[in-house]
């Protein structure tokens, strides 16, 4: 194959709506990257990370010093946690306004990056806070300059638009998009990344292919949207497993990395419907749920209930995954449980009984999936109707 062949300590620039330095090695980047804020005035930043990973990954080792080096005044905040509440984004927002940080800096994965996309935008509306902003209360037009320092090999948050949080006393878990809040620059090193153990590995990579599943399948995906997906599955199929086995193959990071990349940029092109729509009650009420394993979980009766409407594009999509597929309605069953087949083999084994939900729940998770701010619009493009007994059937097949 010729992915082999790539030189992947080559930093190339990854142009999308933002740049994106992407290779092993570019986490270098950052000392350009300071330049580049330098020349616009701009010497204070607020760093918005987790706990211990941007350390553990050995990002801080290179920022630290490049921002000490640069002559930068910088704050810390390193307690975002899996699943970001609107809490955790008000606590960075008042750390960032009272130290005068005029960008901010997220490291981590889709949590810390995320927070820091929407504790940008509250820099800028020192008037409002995180709820206004997650519950649509206002629209940002701008945002502080956000950096995003990547992680993990999922979100694809570093090269979109999107940002989610929950807010806790409504369960409600939901996403915004705003132009504003595409990072200015991005950095995608795969050394970063070998630390993620086995089930962030996979939850993570999951929750890429959700993405394209998504993206590839909207009333509003397109012929780019739709080749990214294709790409998206033959990259992961192909090192998701070596990762697993080895997780410090640098290559299998790489290019898992990449297919992360690409699959922000189709589904910030092509959007999303069911599989994030219903998975964000799941993590809002148990916070404990991995993301990516939440969408796995619920992946296959996904594609059960869309297959009919989009079976000529799926069958395309997930050929380097099931080559077998014709692209007939008639085989929607077959489509899924090859997927689910696929999802086990890696070790994404998880439904939802596993993490603790029943039958009993479905007409709570049925109501947050409908109510929650910002989740009517992606079930809006499914291809399929989503109806509350579309939805409670995926759900009932997911456990």
């Amino acid at each position: 194959m010729w992915e082999t062949r790539i030189n992947t300590s080559r930093v190339f620039e990854l142009r999308c709506r933002n740049t994106t330095y992407f290779g092993i090695g570019s986490i270098k980047k950052i000392t350009d990257i300071l330049g580049v804020l330098k020349s616009k005035g701009i010497n204070n930043c607020l760093l918005v990370t987790g706990k211990g990973s941007y350390k553990t990954s050995g990002a801080w080792g290179e920022v630290k010093p490049a921002l000490e080096k640069a002559g930068f005044h910088y704050s810390l905040y390193d307690r975002v946690g899996p699943n970001p509440t609107v809490d955790m984004i008000d606590e960075a927002a008042k750390i960032g306004r009272e130290s005068g940080a005029r960008a901010v800096i997220g490291i981590g994965g889709g949590s810390p990056i995320d927070t820091a996309k929407s504790v940008a935008v509250l820099l800028e509306y020192a008037d409002k806070n995180a709820r206004e902003l997650y519950e649509g209360k206002f629209a940002p037009e701008k945002a502080a300059p956000i950096i995003a320092i990547n992680l993990t090999h999922g979100t694809g948050t570093e090269v979109d638009r999107f940002a989610v949080a929950t807010i806790p006393e409504k369960n409600y878990k939901p996403a915004i998009a705003y132009d504003c809040i595409y990072p200015m620059y991005a950095i995608d090193d795969a050394a970063l990344m070998t630390k993620l153990d086995k089930k962030q590995t996979i939850a993570v990579t999951v929750d890429a292919l959700n993405h394209i599943t998504e993206a590839a399948t909207t009333l509003v995906a397109s012929p780019y949207s739709i080749l990214t997906a294709k790409e998206t599955v033959r990259l992961i199929v192909r090192y998701l497993p070596a990762a697993v086995i080895d997780p410090e193959n640098l290559t299998a990071r790489y290019y898992l990395l990449y297919a992360s990349a690409l699959a922000g940029i189709s589904f910030d092109n092509g959007l999303l419907h069911f599989t994030h729509a219903l998975e964000h009650p799941l993590s809002a009420v148990k916070p404990e749920i991995a993301h990516g394993l939440g969408l796995g979980a619920i992946l296959p009766a996904v594609i059960k209930t869309i297959y009919p409407a989009v079976a000529e594009v799926l069958a395309d999509v997930y050929s380097p995954m099931v080559p077998d597929l014709k692209g007939i309605p008639a085989e929607a069953e077959y489509a899924a449980k090859k997927v689910e087949e696929w999802l086990f083999d890696v070790g994404c084994t998880q439904k939802l009984s596993d993490f603790g939900f029943t039958k009993d729940d479905i007409p709570t998770l049925v109501k947050l999936a409908k109510t929650t701010p910002s989740l009517d619009g992606l079930l809006s493009l499914a291809p399929v109707e989503a109806t509350e007994k579309a939805i409670a059937k995926i759900y009932e097949e997911s456990l």
